[in-house]
């Protein structure tokens, strides 16, 4: 999640919180095979928020734009070790309705735990089991075939917190076979930073078995996003490829991008058409995932800068993207 969804979050955060407080070496770990990870819902899922921004009607933008799948967010503690959206709605409330209007469209959706804001389960939840156990309430609680954990800031900088989500990880996989996780983080345009490298060097000694690796590449100071998008995208492919012994073709599955649609925090906008160009690099080589924050901002502006991009475009233009790259 960007600083943009920082600022946003902002109020939703503090609401919650009144209301609840060097390239690593290979490992004897055997590579995955695993074109799979591009599998529904993964693949091409961009995020909708329902806590902020109007939340447009999902049945609506799949109908616009033959988007299928989503990534709902954003899954934090109540201010103990269990899940609730925005750490204040229950599980089975108004997401839950949002989740059954996709499924009705014929969609799927992954829920995002973490992000920027927020009391986050990696960090409240004490060990690895009992994280686990909180994936696992999400994962009962809608029948999931995907997870996605936006690690940032805080929980993405403390190695114990780390090495809690990545172990929490691996169990969640283990009793749910055929379930696939991604880890969603902040990078450079030179690639994963000394932290993203730790992380990615400790899934492989431990087996976590990340389907997809997604960086976020933005507000990193970016002149042409396309192509710095698509350096920053190379470098994690070739670190993923050196660090668990992939194939080109097995290191770009397990690779992803999830972008920003207009203009970021720091002064870079990513046009349409940029934003076209990394969908065709994305789908010429095989990534695993696609996406964008947010689907809310993906709208014409009516001074409302949590519910559009702040650039010049018609309703969904980025949706209609991702959707391409589903096809």
């Amino acid at each position: 999640m960007s600083k943009v969804r920082k600022s946003l979050l902002t109020c939703a955060a503090a609401a919650a919180a009144l209301t609840l407080g060097a390239v690593p070496a290979l490992s004897a770990q055997a590579p995955a095979t695993t074109p799979k990870a591009a599998a529904a819902p993964v693949a091409a899922s961009p995020y909708l928020y329902n806590g902020w921004g109007s939340p447009p009607a999902v049945g609506e933008v799949m109908s616009a734009t033959g988007i299928k799948d989503f990534t709902l967010a954003f899954i934090l503690s109540d201010g103990t070790c269990n899940p609730a959206w925005d750490g204040t709605r229950p599980l089975d409330g108004q997401d839950k309705a949002t989740i059954d209007a996709v499924r009705a469209g014929g969609g799927d959706v992954v829920p995002s735990i973490g992000g920027y804001s927020g009391s986050k389960l990696g960090e409240v939840c004490q060990d690895p089991q009992s994280l686990a156990a909180a994936y696992q309430e999400v994962i009962d609680a809608y029948g999931l075939k995907a997870i996605d954990i936006d690690i940032e800031a805080s929980e993405f900088d403390n190695p114990a917190s780390q090495d809690r989500v990545l172990e929490a990880l691996k169990i969640a996989k283990e009793a749910n076979p055929g379930l696939l996780t991604v880890v969603t983080f902040p990078t450079l345009v030179s690639g994963p930073n000394e932290v993203g490298q730790r992380m990615i060097s400790r899934a492989n000694e431990i087996g976590a078995n990340v389907d997809v690796w997604t960086q976020m590449p933005f507000n990193f100071g970016g002149s042409d996003m396309a192509a710095d998008t698509i350096t920053s995208t190379e470098a994690l492919k070739e670190l993923l490829k050196s660090t668990f012994g992939y194939s080109d073709a097995e290191a770009y599955a397990h690779t992803g991008i999830s972008s920003m649609n207009g203009q970021t925090d720091t002064g870079e906008t990513v046009s349409q058409a940029a934003f076209q160009q990394m969908a065709d690099y994305a789908k010429q080589n095989g990534l695993g995932r696609f996406t964008f924050w947010s689907v809310n901002r993906d709208r014409p502006c009516d001074g409302a800068p949590d519910a559009c991009g702040g650039i010049d475009q018609q309703p969904w233009d980025f949706t209609k993207i991702v959707a391409g790259f589903q096809g």
